[in-house]
């Protein structure tokens, strides 16, 4: 049988790895068409029954401390060029539960696979960064849903790989994911399965960064990506030698709260409000994540198959 293949972290910061080779680097403006300022959630009014559903100290304190991930790709959670205004699809469904339940956010920016871990020492009240709602996580943490995303594959122009729908069509190939991922999760789960098949095992380089993973991408360092399927269709189509090669598998996506939390039911049915009004509709339209959409937030739905 083959050895499995090895996971390598790579730890490169944004700022070394793009000055090195700009075209790797992450749009951090809107894509044609699309306007990341746009206001679509200030007019959104407080709902004093589904307030009344958040904790007495919160309620009092009015503030939600969230730690979230904001070095992904657009439509996700980003910077816009002045590294200092927030942006994004989850920023917009935060904000918008925020003026619901009348509190204001303290947005922490974390490292992705550092916040599931805060929820627990009680760093964080709330997370977002894209988590998709898995058995596993679900072990530790409470999910409730505002979109379905997902698992999608990015390479170049020039790549031969067909669409895959199982793992061992990358037996042999080197592919490029994010730390602490369903994504890695993923390929962790299947990675004995090339061997038993007699062909070459194919090796995972996991990316701290977003845009390190590109950049590898681009440099030929890695033959595919595997990442958000909506964060990788937007940075495609802003980068004319890359393509999405195709979705692998959709998960739902969620707020991620500490085991047992009683902010649940607020967030759940502030969402669920949203959506009720139209101002769901607008954020996703706005971001062009219209397939993306759900039609009820739900806490702790079942994983997506």
């Amino acid at each position: 049988m083959l050895p499995r293949f090895r996971t390598i972290v790579v730890m490169l910061t944004a700022a070394g790895l793009l000055a090195g080779c700009a075209p790797g680097a992450i749009p951090t403006e809107a894509a044609p068409g699309l306007d990341a300022t746009a206001d679509v959630i200030s007019a959104v009014p407080k709902d004093e029954a589904i307030a009344a559903l958040l904790p007495p100290d919160v309620r009092q304190a009015g503030v939600l401390t969230f730690g979230s991930s904001l070095d992904g790709s657009p439509p996700g959670a980003f910077y816009l060029a002045d590294n200092r205004t927030a942006v994004g699809v989850d920023i917009d469904v935060a904000e918008a539960v925020a003026r619901v339940l009348g509190v204001r956010i303290d947005r922490q920016d974390a490292a992705f696979d550092t916040i599931l871990p805060a929820l627990g020492s009680g760093k964080f009240q709330v997370g977002t960064g894209n988590f998709g709602v898995t058995e596993e996580r679900k072990k530790t943490v409470d999910f409730v849903t505002y979109l379905n995303d997902g698992q999608g594959l990015a390479v170049r122009q020039d790549s031969d790989l067909a669409p895959v729908t199982d793992v061992t069509q990358l037996c042999g190939r080197t592919i490029g994911t994010g730390a602490g991922t369903t994504f890695e999760t993923t390929l962790n789960a299947h990675q004995h399965r090339c061997g038993e098949l007699g062909r070459p095992a194919y090796q995972v380089l996991v990316f701290k960064e977003m845009s390190a993973q590109y950049s590898a991408l681009q440099q030929g360092k890695v033959d595919v990506l595997m990442s958000t399927i909506n964060g990788l269709r937007y940075t495609v189509s802003q980068q004319p030698n890359l393509r999405f090669l195709n979705e692998f598998r959709r998960l739902n996506v969620g707020f991620a709260l500490p085991k047992n939390s009683p902010l649940a039911p607020a967030l759940q049915a502030a969402v669920n409000k949203l959506i009720e009004d139209g101002t769901y509709e607008r954020i996703v339209r706005k971001w062009g994540v219209e397939a993306s959409a759900i039609s009820t937030s739900e806490t702790n739905p079942p994983e997506l198959r």
